[in-house]
C-alpha cells in the first residue's frame, strides 16, 4: 500500500468514527441524567427534585397494580414509613417519537417499608414528553421480575 491509499484509509475511518459519534442522540443522555436523578431523588425523599420531574398529569403504575396520579405519588416519597436504600436501573434503552420518548429497562430497588424490608428486581416504562423544552415523565409502570 501506499503512503497515499494509508492516509486515504486512515481518513475514512476517522470520518466514519466521527460521523457515528455525531449520530448520537443527545436526548438519551439528557433522560438518562433524569433517571438517575429520579432514582438519587428516591433514596433521599427529596420530593421537590421528583415534582420537577413529574408532569402535572403524571400516571403511575406500580409493582403491586396500584395506580397514583402525581400528588399521591410525592405523598408517598414523603411518608415517613418509607426508607428506601437502593435505587439503580441497568439495561435502558430508549425509543423516541417526536417530542416523546419510551424509556425501559431493569431497576433495583432496596430499603423498608412500615419496618418491613423488601428487595425488588423489576422492569421498569418510563414515558417522557418534551414540553416547552424541559423533559417531563407523563407516566410510569413497574413490574417485579420472577426470582
Amino acid at each position: 500500500m501506499t503512503f497515499r491509499n494509508i492516509s486515504c484509509c486512515l481518513l475514512l475511518a476517522v470520518g466514519s468514527v466521527v460521523m457515528t459519534a455525531q449520530q448520537a442522540d443527545p436526548r438519551e443522555s439528557n433522560l438518562l441524567i433524569l433517571e438517575r436523578l429520579w432514582n438519587e431523588s428516591q433514596v433521599n425523599r427529596d420530593s421537590a427534585a421528583l415534582d420537577a420531574l413529574v408532569s402535572s398529569r403524571f400516571i403511575n403504575t406500580e409493582w403491586d397494580g396500584e395506580v397514583s396520579d402525581k400528588q399521591k405519588f410525592l405523598a408517598d416519597i414523603k411518608d415517613p414509613r418509607f426508607k428506601p436504600t437502593l435505587a439503580t436501573i441497568q439495561d435502558v434503552k430508549m425509543n423516541f417519537f417526536g417530542e416523546a420518548a419510551v424509556v425501559t429497562g431493569v431497576y433495583h430497588t432496596q430499603g423498608t417499608y412500615q419496618g418491613k424490608p423488601y428487595d425488588h428486581i423489576g422492569r421498569f416504562t418510563d414515558t417522557w414528553v418534551l414540553d416547552l423544552g424541559k423533559w417531563q415523565c407523563v407516566a410510569s409502570h413497574t413490574s417485579l421480575v420472577k426470582k
